[in-house]
C-alpha cells in the first residue's frame, strides 16, 4: 500500500494545489490515482471504465481543490473517496437507463454452466449486501480486503482508533453474512 498522509499533510497538499502548485498536483495524482482505480475497478469489474472514472474523479477533485471548495482539507482522502463513489454511482445510474443490447453471437448463445451461474449469483448477493453497509464500514472493508491495509493504517486514514476499526470490520463482515443469508432465502 502506498503512503498514508496525515491530516496535516492532506491540508498542506490541498493548500498547495489551491495555490496552483503543479508538482503538488502531480503528487496528488501519484498518491491517489491507484487507490481510486482499485476502488472503482472492484465495483465495475471493467478496467477500461475504471480508468475513465478514475480520471474523472481526479479532475473533479483537482478542480474542487483549485476553486477552494473543499472545506475540511485535513480530510482530503475522505473527500476523494466520496467523490469517486458519487461518480461511480452516477455511472451506474446512466448505464441502467441505457437499453441493454444483447449480441447474438455463438458465445452468447451457449448456456452458462451451473458453476458460472452460482458464482454470479453469489457475487450479486455480496454486492447487494455491501451496498447496505454504512459508507465507513464499506471503506474499512475495502481498505482491508482490497488494499491490504492494517487496522492502524485505516484508523489513521479515517481518523478513528484501531480498536474501532477492528470492531467495525468485524460487525460489517457479520452484517454481510446475515444479509447474504436473508437475500439467498428470497
Amino acid at each position: 500500500m502506498t503512503q498514508q498522509l496525515s491530516p496535516e499533510e492532506q491540508a498542506v497538499l490541498s493548500e498547495r494545489i489551491r495555490q496552483g502548485d503543479g508538482p503538488a498536483e502531480e503528487e496528488f495524482v501519484r498518491l491517489f490515482s491507484q487507490r481510486i482505480f482499485v476502488m472503482i475497478v472492484t465495483r465495475t469489474r471493467n478496467p477500461e471504465t475504471a480508468r475513465d472514472l478514475t480520471q474523472e474523479t481526479l479532475v473533479a477533485v483537482l478542480l474542487a481543490l483549485r476553486d477552494g471548495q473543499v472545506q475540511q482539507t485535513d480530510r482530503l482522502a475522505g473527500f476523494i473517496y466520496g467523490t469517486a463513489r458519487n461518480i461511480l454511482n452516477n455511472h451506474f445510474r446512466a448505464c441502467s437507463r441505457q437499453p441493454q443490447g444483447i449480441p447474438l453471437d455463438a458465445e452468447h448463445l451457449i448456456a452458462k454452466s451451473a458453476v458460472e451461474v452460482d458464482a454470479a449469483e453469489k457475487s450479486r448477493l455480496v454486492h447487494r449486501a455491501m451496498e447496505r453497509l454504512d459508507a465507513v464500514d464499506r471503506m474499512i472493508l475495502h481498505l482491508t480486503l482490497v488494499e491490504g491495509a492494517k487496522p492502524g493504517e485505516i484508523a489513521q486514514h479515517l481518523a478513528l482508533s484501531s480498536e474501532v476499526v477492528r470492531k467495525r470490520k468485524s460487525r460489517a463482515i457479520k452484517k454481510i453474512a446475515e444479509t447474504i443469508k436473508k437475500l439467498s432465502r428470497k
